[in-house]
C-alpha cells in the first residue's frame, strides 16, 4: 500500500498563491516569536563575524610583522653581499 509518488510530491509543493517561501518575506502569519527567533539567530551571525573579524585583524597585524622581519632580513643580506663584492672588486684590481 505505497502512495503514489505524485501525491507525495504533492504534499510538499506550496499551494499556489501562498506566501513565498523566503525567509525575508515577512507574510501576515509571522508570529512575534518567529520575528524574535530570526532576529537571535541574524544577532548569532553578527557576534560570530565580529570574532572571524577580530581573528582576521590579528592575523593581518602578525602578517605584517613577518613582512617587516623579512624586510629586514633581506636589507642585511643585501648589505652582505655588497660588502662581498666590493671586497672581491678591490682584491682583483690589484
Amino acid at each position: 500500500g505505497r502512495l503514489p509518488a505524485a501525491v507525495a510530491v504533492g504534499e510538499e509543493v506550496p499551494l499556489e498563491g501562498g506566501p513565498p517561501d523566503h525567509s525575508y518575506s515577512l507574510s501576515s502569519g509571522t508570529t512575534s516569536e518567529e520575528l524574535l527567533r530570526k532576529l537571535n539567530e541574524q544577532r548569532d551571525i553578527i557576534a560570530l563575524l565580529e570574532v572571524k573579524m577580530k581573528e582576521m585583524k590579528g592575523s593581518i597585524r602578525r602578517l605584517r610583522l613577518a613582512e617587516a622581519q623579512l624586510r629586514e632580513e633581506i636589507r642585511e643580506k643585501d648589505r652582505l653581499l655588497h660588502a662581498a663584492s666590493a671586497g672581491t672588486r678591490k682584491r682583483h684590481g690589484l
